[in-house]
């Protein structure tokens, strides 16, 4: 899931040293890590699966947009 580069997670707190904004993602022998720059700490990471992707108005299909629309029935209060 992830490369070999070291990605920082914005946000996260080590577990261990309880620094924030110090911990790293990675992938080293097809299995994924998390460490932390301040301490000592590396821990193998075990993801069930990919996480998907958030529904938004941005990434849905035109059918997916056309089946929201419903008739809007006008009522004459005069009547």
């Amino acid at each position: 899931m992830f490369n070999k580069e070291r990605r920082f997670i914005a946000g996260a707190v080590c577990p261990r040293c309880n620094q924030m904004d110090k911990i790293v993602v990675f992938t080293e022998d097809d299995k994924d890590y998390r460490a932390c720059v301040s301490c000592d700490f590396k821990e193998q990471m075990f993801l069930q699966s990919t996480p998907r992707e958030l529904e938004t108005r941005v990434n849905r299909t035109a059918e997916e947009k056309q089946a929201e629309v419903q008739p809007v029935k006008l009522i004459d209060p005069g009547k």
